[in-house]
């Protein structure tokens, strides 16, 4: 019985190999069983959302001489609530303190800077080149090389540009790369007060000749929403006593003036209240850093509905 069954084993055996077609057919079926198998064990695809860029924010910070102090509240108030600041550009001493927050990135630090500049550290009298300007520039040139530890603004942290005039030909200039001390110097020079400067065969003066708040700048860069700051006052003054009065009274009409057309173009614009304050009074910061914070504070809710509107 043993050898039979043996015998039977044997001869299945080898019709199995005789026969390749069932062979064949038997390893797809035990093929598609094992692939099935592996299919169903493969973790899901996991389809990642789409992660629509955020719109980018320029800042525009206008001139105003000692005025411009208010701009760093502003900033302050702009980095508490988390509004981003992906670029800068700043006509005069709009284009210092822009100059000091691209660098540093940080609040804390720009308000402790501001809080250091004195009148010394930016006009240095003389009579040696009266003729074409009272302060010579060299303590701003200065004051920018040791505070600011890098040289060219293409390395700054947040992209920056600063503007100044061609006196020759009353064009705009607009730095956005080079050195930093001399684009500062050049877009702070107020023409009649400071000895103009000579930056690539042009004859440069303060940017508020011809743009006090290049916001068009800010664009090209690549900004979105435009938050434009301007530190300028109504230019009614009764209190016009020297030259310099006379220069600063006939920038702060004309800067009024530009600046009626130049506002229409940014999406928020924050006025701080800079009444009663000098161009040149370095004595009133801190006045400047809170009017600057509650006129920020005040454009909080049109900020934030321009980035909403931006993102759309």
């Amino acid at each position: 019985m043993k050898t039979a069954k043996t015998s039977i084993k044997l001869t299945m055996r080898a019709s199995f190999f005789r026969f390749p077609l069932i062979r064949l057919t038997l390893l797809c079926i035990t093929f598609s069983i094992l692939l099935l198998s592996f299919i169903g064990c493969r973790p899901p695809v996991i389809v990642k959302p789409t992660i629509e860029p955020k719109p980018r924010v320029g800042l525009v910070l206008s001139g105003g001489a000692s005025r411009g102090f208010a701009h760093v509240g502003v900033i302050k108030v702009l980095e508490e609530e988390g509004i981003p600041i992906d670029i800068i550009v700043g006509t005069s001493s709009g284009s210092l303190t822009g100059a000091l927050y691209a660098y540093y990135a940080n609040a804390d630090v720009l308000e402790r800077q501001a809080r250091k500049i004195s009148a010394e550290d930016i006009f240095d009298f003389s009579i040696m080149n009266i003729s074409r300007g009272v302060v010579k520039g060299e303590r701003i040139l200065r004051f920018i090389e040791s505070n600011i530890r890098i040289k060219n603004i293409e390395n700054l942290k947040i992209p920056f540009a600063a503007v100044a005039t061609d006196l020759n030909t009353g064009r705009r200039v607009v730095f956005k790369r080079g050195s930093i001390a001399t684009a500062v110097r050049a877009s702070s020079s107020i023409p009649g007060i400071f000895v103009p400067v000579m930056v690539g065969g042009r004859l440069l003066v303060d940017g508020g000749v011809v743009d006090n708040l290049p916001i068009d700048v800010a664009r090209s860069m690549g900004a979105d929403v435009i938050i434009a700051v301007d530190v300028s006052q109504p230019p009614t003054n009764y209190n016009i006593n020297n030259f310099v009065d006379i220069i600063l009274q006939t920038f702060t009409i004309m800067g009024a003036e530009m600046n009626k057309y130049k506002l229409k173009e940014s999406d928020v614009v924050i006025r701080p209240d800079v009444s009663g304050v000098g161009m040149i009074d370095f004595s009133r910061k801190d006045y400047l850093f809170l009017q600057g914070e509650r006129a920020a504070r005040r454009a909080l809710p049109d900020i934030r509905r321009a980035i909403i509107e931006a993102s759309k």
